[in-house]
């Protein structure tokens, strides 16, 4: 049960991180002229900054409200999806090397957690 909380505000505490880093500090220090471009990267990464934070934080809520379903198929296929699905669009679309280390940890981190429930279903 740890490795879902562990797992879980990982994803949280990158989604506030991608969002300071690549939104809030690149906002505040004018980096970018303002364009259209400048739009889609800024709603690109806000999106995908709240997306994480959101599973995070729901993710939280059910091992803490409701430990029992992270035993259970559905709530592991979807964050594991969910989980495989960033790294994807992490490795497709981004050219930078840290948001492909950071998927990459929380792939794993999901992965064994959803390993660990897996044994306990099969018990």
């Amino acid at each position: 049960m740890i490795l879902w909380f562990v797992a879980y505000g990982w994803i949280i505490v990158t989604g506030f991180m991608h969002f300071i880093i690549d939104v809030i500090s690149q906002y505040v220090r004018g980096i970018r002229v303002p364009s259209t471009e400048t739009t889609f990267y800024y709603g690109m990464n806000t999106a995908v900054s709240l997306g994480q934070i959101i599973l995070g934080v729901f993710g939280l809520i059910l091992a803490q409200k409701a430990p029992q379903l992270l035993n259970q198929w559905p709530a592991v296929i979807l964050t594991v999806t969910a989980a495989v699905g960033w790294l994807a669009i992490s490795f497709i679309f981004l050219p930078y090397k840290e948001p492909k280390f950071i998927s990459a940890i929380s792939a794993l981190l999901v992965i064994a957690a959803a390993v660990s429930s897996l044994v306990i279903i099969k018990k």
